[in-house]
């Protein structure tokens, strides 16, 4: 019994170290790539910049406030451990985002290559949400409806979020330059096929790659293996 406490310890505890990693790197991308160079987003994230742009709003706050109801019904939907992982990750994001706000010294210039932004961020975003989906949890309340919808209708998750995003970003259109949005759609683009890509492919180190049968399948993996490395 003990050792089978500890192995779930164990697990929780990769579990957690992943979702924080995961939203490191999307706070990173989102604040150093995306608001640097007047990229938006799609989801909740992309509603939040929106308000940044239009209101003054941090996202590292405005995002909370619209996860909390969505968190709140999943709750009953999803289980209180997929939940608890999800108010983790969604708390890391903010304050890592905030901290970035406050504390980093780095500006990312990339008007002049705004293609380049959009790989960089399409990349990065993907990854990062990429990683905390495989791992158990989500960023967000975006994330959690996008992994409702995959589990009801057999969706790729990655589909599922370009299409959310899409949503999003029409409603960018009002309100954001033309050009920026049209290379927003193409980092969202990226990420979603980052995004699938990080959840069913499973590394296996130096260099054997087995694709697994589907999202569903690839987040329980991570239970007894290791975070890709090179993904």
């Amino acid at each position: 019994m003990r050792k089978r406490t500890n192995d779930n310890w164990k697990v929780a505890a990769k579990q957690v170290a992943a979702i924080l990693i995961g939203t490191f790197i999307l706070a990173f991308a989102y604040y150093h790539i995306n608001f640097h160079n007047n990229l938006s987003e799609g989801g909740f994230v992309g509603l939040a910049l929106l308000g940044k742009y239009l209101f003054g709003w941090s996202p590292a706050w405005s995002t909370l406030v619209l996860d909390i109801p969505v968190i709140v019904i999943a709750w009953w939907l999803k289980g209180h451990r997929f939940m608890i992982m999800t108010m983790i990750g969604a708390g890391a994001f903010s304050l890592f985002y905030a901290g970035f706000e406050q504390l980093s010294p780095f500006v990312v210039d990339l008007h002049g290559s705004l293609l380049a932004a959009a790989v960089v961020s399409g990349i990065l975003t993907g990854l990062g949400a990429g990683i905390v989906l495989r791992y158990g949890g989500a960023t967000g309340g975006d994330d959690v409806l996008s992994r409702l919808i995959s589990d009801w209708k057999g969706w790729k998750i990655g589909n599922v979020f370009i299409v959310g995003d899409a949503i999003v970003l029409g409603l960018c259109l009002i309100f954001l330059p033309f050009k920026e949005t049209m290379f927003t759609m193409l980092a969202v683009w990226l990420a979603g096929k980052m995004i699938t890509w990080t959840v069913t492919v499973e590394l296996r180190m130096p260099f054997t790659v087995r694709k697994v049968k589907d999202a569903a399948t690839a987040v329980k993996v991570p239970a007894a293996s290791t975070l890709p490395r090179s993904s």
